[in-house]
């Protein structure tokens, strides 16, 4: 059974992993769209060179295409969702801290309008 991905929207209603891959070059958004559905047919199954866990539930995909490399953060929800938090391009050997705290601040809002009746 598929999992289900689906885009983390601020209450303003900005998508932040979204507008992240409409940003990206053709070859790169293909690319990613390419691992995107990689992740929606194998979910928690997905390894490395695709996919990897950074810290606390934050998962990072990671889409290269010759020297550029750019990554979408994740997380897993209930009733096998994926909710993409945030993308960036990678320009350094480890993920920047800042990067997973955004994908944690965004994890926790959320999870907050989830579980608010």
């Amino acid at each position: 059974m598929k999992f289900q991905v689906e885009f983390y929207e601020k209450e303003s209603k900005e998508q932040p992993a979204k507008e992240f891959l409409l940003s990206l070059d053709k070859k790169m958004r293909a690319k990613m769209m390419d691992t995107i559905t990689l992740l929606q047919d194998n979910g928690n199954n997905l390894r490395k060179p695709y996919s990897e866990h950074l810290s606390d539930g934050i998962f990072e995909l990671r889409a290269k295409v010759g020297s550029d490399i750019s990554r979408v953060l994740y997380f897993f929800y209930v009733d096998r969702k994926i909710i993409l938090t945030n993308g960036f391009i990678k320009k350094t050997q480890k993920t920047p801290r800042k990067e997973i705290e955004l994908a944690k601040k965004y994890r926790m809002d959320y999870l907050n309008r989830r579980e608010k009746p």
